[in-house]
């Protein structure tokens, strides 16, 4: 059991415009494997996930920078799973592409704040 203390880690998920060039009717399929990446996500060794927080109500179109479309906040291991699961996005299958041709990942790595409660 590792002692060392996990990394505190927002992954900001954006949608670029090819997920918007897409006919209707066909975006389900990129919903499919996004709820493929986010259960690969939590299934990597050593990942919590602490919470999600979904703009997609709030933010119509793509986004290529801040505001993300999506974040998720999570305590990871180590820098090589956060690599794994940014590659998440390369090897979850939409069809005959890659989840990254319709959205983008990027991860802020850091540390929690202290508990200023005690």
């Amino acid at each position: 059991m590792s002692t060392t203390t996990p990394l505190r880690v927002l992954f900001c998920i954006g949608v670029n415009q090819n997920f918007f060039d897409l006919p209707t009717g066909q975006h389900k399929t990129v919903w499919d494997g996004t709820l493929s990446m986010l259960r690969q996500l939590h299934e990597l060794p050593g990942v919590q996930v602490l919470g999600t927080i979904d703009d997609d109500q709030h933010l119509v179109g793509p986004s290529g920078s801040w505001p993300w479309t999506c974040y998720v906040l999570a305590d990871v291991p180590d820098q090589q799973t956060v690599a794994a699961a940014c590659n998440l996005f390369r090897t979850v299958q939409v069809g005959e592409y890659g989840l990254w041709r319709y959205m983008k990942i990027e991860a802020r790595i850091g540390r929690p704040l202290p508990d200023v409660t005690k």
